[in-house]
């Protein structure tokens, strides 16, 4: 269903209720999401973005209910990932001359997708739209999150359009920030920051200093993903800029798997000696076999240390580990200390094994990994608790 922004702006995208997992399965969206689309009529009619694949005919036949599609002038497509991109096709063939407005690199993405020879028309940062009352700035945005992407800037209406900048995956009925569950806002909007973005985090606080340079008035920002934000817009700008700045709070996460329960046991004594050092400190456990991955990716760009811990298994670590070290390698967190544990039977290399991959992907690897043999008893808890201690005394001594 339609919604109205603005005399000129309106929303015509779909929101996705059923949705639980996004980028084939590599991103848990526990609260849906919405795929954001976004019809402005003003002497010229333009439709900003599509929707993904599977509403693609749903989509095409609600968009008629609100415009004869003869009249949309102009298609602009800030970035064309199939979620963007996927209603195109049927799209275009109700009105296949509509030029469509994208960076060179995205005109080359659709065509890479679709294998289609539409009118494109490339844009660069600068190059303006101009609608009869307002005007489309476009500014290139090149990995916020994909090399195509772009944002647009509405002059008149002091829109941005900011695809994936900004965005979380959130389903609501209510359009906009202000009309929503903050706590619930803010979790998802990190949770996107840290998986899928904060990898580009240098291009992310360069895009901002060039966009707040621009020095226009920003009255609502309308992502692709989630809800818009219009209460204090430039709040998410904010949070951006600090999510952007090798992010930490006062906390220290404990991943670990187990099969037994002795390197649970472990990370529990760790975590009470942790607290001991520090009682100011934030301390989460996460089973890395039992927990959303997403969310303990979420939970390590928020600390500013972390500990991981597994028993060894053919002479490595287990497979939830090894899946967890690779997505935080992945996504290039930066100013974290960190160190390695684990219980054994006989072989125990589990532990340094997981330091040289912690190492490798840019964790300051503050202690040498800590290990026990078997199931640990009294004296050898009391080791992991001062293990523990040690390791935030050494977090607190780097600092």
């Amino acid at each position: 269903m339609a919604k109205k922004i603005t005399d000129k702006v309106t929303w015509v995208g779909k929101v996705d209720w059923e949705l639980v997992y996004f980028h084939g399965k590599e991103y848990s969206t526990d609260r849906g999401s919405s795929y954001n689309s976004y019809l402005i009529r003003d002497k010229k009619t333009v439709l900003m973005d599509t929707v993904w694949k599977p509403f693609g005919r749903e989509y095409v036949e609600s968009l008629k209910e609100v415009i004869d599609l003869k009249d949309i002038d102009y298609i602009v497509m800030n970035h064309n990932e199939s979620d963007h991109s996927g209603a195109l096709p049927l799209l275009m063939e109700e009105i296949p001359d509509t030029p469509v407005y994208c960076t060179k690199k995205g005109e080359a993405i659709i065509r890479g997708h679709y294998h289609k020879d539409w009118n494109f028309v490339n844009v660069k940062t600068g190059d303006t739209l101009d609608l009869g009352g307002s005007k489309l700035v476009f500014i290139e945005a090149p990995m916020l999150h994909w090399p195509d992407t772009m944002f647009t800037y509405m002059t008149g209406e002091e829109i941005l359009f900011s695809n994936d900048g900004f965005g979380q995956h959130y389903a609501s009925e209510s359009l906009y920030n202000d009309e929503v569950d903050q706590g619930d806002l803010y979790h998802e909007a990190m949770k996107y920051y840290a998986n899928i973005l904060n990898l580009y985090s240098p291009m992310v606080a360069k895009k901002i200093k060039e966009i707040l340079a621009m020095n226009v008035p920003v009255k609502m920002i309308c992502p692709s993903h989630g809800v818009i934000w219009r209460d204090n817009p430039m709040q998410i700008v904010e949070a951006y800029q600090k999510w952007a700045e090798a992010y930490q709070e006062n906390q220290v996460t404990v991943v670990y798997d187990t099969m037994w329960n002795s390197t649970r046991r472990m990370a529990e004594c760790i975590a009470a000696g942790i607290r001991e050092a520090d009682p100011s400190v934030t301390v989460k456990l996460c089973n890395s076999s039992k927990l959303d991955k997403n969310d303990i990716c979420t939970e390590v760009f928020k600390s500013k240390a972390i500990l991981i811990g597994s028993p060894t298994i053919n002479y490595g670590f287990m497979y939830s580990i090894g899946g967890i070290m690779e997505m935080i390698r992945g996504l290039k967190f930066k100013n974290k200390k960190a160190a390695a544990f684990g219980s054994y039977g006989w072989s125990g290399d589990a532990p340094k094994m997981i330091a040289e991959h912690l190492k490798a992907g840019g964790f300051d690897v503050i202690k040498d990994e800590f290990k026990l043999m078997w199931v640990p008893d009294e004296d050898a808890r009391k080791k992991c608790v001062r293990f523990g201690k040690e390791f935030m005394d050494a977090v607190n001594g780097a600092e």
